[in-house]
């Protein structure tokens, strides 16, 4: 039986209990609330057995709760390519043409929707057998036909999907999953604790998502239960969050941060904890990433490579004195949010640009680095770097997960007006682009090493087929060291990105090769299947892990959709997508951020 912490009452408590009321009551859910399980809108509905959000803080907060930034959001600049003039409907430039032109045109279109029906269809094929063979679990094994639960036993699967769902038309699919959905208990696991992180860009990200494109209430009642109990994660005596949200800790009290524990795990938490805060008008959760990025400021320039943080970060004295930086696992989610969060409070806390344009000058000297190839191939590659006292040396070690980082300039570029770091990330992606294209599965491996070019300003170098060749890698590659594909999206996202922000359609060809590869190599007879190495003969050689993780449909296979798709379908001007490809709103500039929750009301 649960026990809730007994302490006298304060002022706090009060006004947390009436923002719930107000919340719910802006939500348009029954009086009936009070009833565990109840039916609203066609849907049955069950709270989570403990309520999270009756507790006392054990470290009361010293300030005032901030709120988000108030006022009219900037006029920030355009993100997408300016589509108007073209094809609406599919985003084909339109230029002057002649009668056999137009015919090419309207033959392209026909084959966008066919790319775009295949995607849909892998989609569909995948949804079905997790349907039949592990609804409600976290995931589907597809070779078993098993399910498996990897992060708390709460769907994760269903959560993460639930918005492509919605963007690919599923409609009744949709419908299915939020019934499934609103009977989840966050109390209901067999573990003891759960990953803060995963479960707030998985989890929260998706049902704040979700709710954002169907305004649907019992998903933004979900979230408000999840993230009330988020929330008490940073219950510490600094206000960091931890790496596990332990349960029996954080209801009695006794949770402490780690020493050493992920820099993007605890500070990629503000995209999430911020739009709660915009929806429902209740901030304590911007206030408590707030405090995280107040974190950031102080120390940018105080760690062994002044701009960077590194890759573990002592918590709980808020120290960041390791000596290993990157852009790539353990570090990337940091680095993304920090223009993204710029977009979505509407450019009015200028303190994420600075550390965006600090972080991208060290990342631009240090991290990046142009690999030694045939044609002298004009690339860049996310490294990894060790900072000594007087010197910096690469590990010119390139990561799927890196790949993101195409995407994250691109936008940056975009949002801050400055064209070369458009040009950095369309260098990336085609990085990315060519590290899939040179194994002979089609594939990118999870991790891989290359030769670094030497030469100043990402310069060319000399290729050497004696020196830099093997004949058990692609050439350029020095070594596969990890040759799994684990279903990721990091490539996909970027050449999504680039073709948003470019119009170009090589980038939709681009795509549409990395999507049939991955086919080729993971198709199972029930879905698809991470692989244990794509470094063999062909795709048809693969052997498969039997794992699907959730982000195969949050993530993968949205960013192909959405790349197939008419450019207004998630524009990146209305949008601002999460590190799991989970869509925000952006502010308008036609209300302050802070109505928000008002303007609901009065409709």
């Amino acid at each position: 039986m649960i026990t809730i912490r007994r302490r006298p009452a304060r002022l706090p408590v009060y006004l947390g209990i009436a923002l719930a009321v107000l919340f719910l009551w802006h939500a348009g859910l029954p009086a009936s609330w009070s009833d565990r399980e109840f039916a609203y809108n066609g849907i049955q509905y069950r709270k989570s057995s403990y309520d999270w959000s009756s507790l006392d803080l054990e470290y009361p907060l010293e300030k005032p709760l901030r709120t988000p930034p108030r006022g009219s959001p900037v006029d920030l600049p355009r993100v997408q390519y300016d589509f108007d003039g073209s094809d609406a409907r599919e985003g084909i430039k339109k230029k002057k043409k002649l009668s056999h032109d137009e015919n090419r045109d309207r033959q392209r279109e026909k084959q966008v929707e066919s790319r775009r029906a295949a995607v849909a269809h892998a989609f569909r094929r995948s949804w079905a057998s997790y349907k039949e063979h592990a609804w409600t679990w976290d995931e589907l094994m597809p070779v078993s036909g098993k399910g498996k639960n990897t992060f708390g036993g709460w769907a994760a699967s269903m959560v993460d999907g639930l918005d492509t769902l919605w963007i690919m038309g599923m409609h009744d699919e949709f419908r299915r999953a939020v019934r499934a959905v609103a009977l989840i208990d966050w109390s209901n696991t067999t573990e003891s604790a759960a990953n803060m992180f995963e479960t707030t860009i998985r989890h929260l990200g998706g049902l704040i998502s979700a709710y954002d494109l169907s305004g649907e209430p019992a998903l933004l009642a979900k979230a408000v239960e999840l993230g009330d109990m988020l929330y008490m994660g940073f219950d510490t005596p600094n206000h960091m969050p931890p790496f596990w949200f332990r349960f029996s800790d954080a209801k009695y009290g006794k949770q402490k941060v780690g020493e050493r524990e992920s820099s993007a795990a605890g500070c990629s938490l503000s995209m999430e904890f911020t739009r709660l805060s915009q929806i429902t008008g209740d901030p304590k959760y911007y206030d408590a990433t707030e405090r995280v990025k107040e974190f950031l400021v102080q120390t940018q320039q105080t760690t062994k490579l002044p701009g960077m943080w590194p890759m573990f970060m002592n918590y709980r004295d808020e120290k960041v004195d390791e000596s290993s930086f990157t852009i790539g696992a353990q570090a990337d989610s940091l680095y993304e949010y920090l223009p993204k969060m710029d977009a979505l409070l509407g450019g009015l806390d200028r303190e994420y640009e600075k550390l965006t344009t600090s972080s991208f000058d060290v990342i631009n000297k240090h991290i990046l680095f142009r690999p030694i190839l045939p044609n002298k191939t004009d690339i860049l590659i996310p490294g990894n770097v060790f900072a000594h006292s007087n010197s910096v040396d690469l590990t010119p070690e390139a990561q799927h997960l890196g790949c993101f980082a195409g995407a994250m300039y691109a936008l940056a570029g975009k949002l801050l007006e400055d064209k070369s770091y458009v040009t950095v990330g369309e260098k990336i992606s085609r990085g990315c682009a060519w590290a899939y294209k040179v194994f002979p599965t089609g594939i990118m491996p999870e991790i891989m090493t290359l030769h670094p070019c030497s030469e100043p300003d990402h310069g060319p170098c000399e290729w050497d087929e004696k020196t830099h060749s093997r004949m058990d890698v692609p050439p350029g590659v020095k070594q596969v060291r990890d040759g799994r594909y684990m279903l990721r999206p990091e490539a996909i996202e970027s050449i999504f990105y680039m073709y948003r922000i470019t119009g170009d359609d090589e980038w939709r060809e681009t795509a549409w090769d990395m999507f049939q590869s991955i086919q080729r190599a993971t198709e199972t007879p029930l879905a698809y299947s991470a692989v244990s190495n794509v470094n063999v003969a062909s795709a048809e050689a693969t052997t498969k892990t039997d794992s699907m993780e959730s982000f195969w449909f949050a993530e993968t296979l949205k960013y192909f959709y959405l790349i197939f798709s008419p450019p207004d379908v998630i524009s990146l001007d209305d949008w601002v997508l999460n590190t799991e490809a989970h869509p925000f709103k952006r502010p308008k500039k036609t209300h302050s951020v802070e109505t928000e929750a008002e303007l609901r009301k009065q409709h």
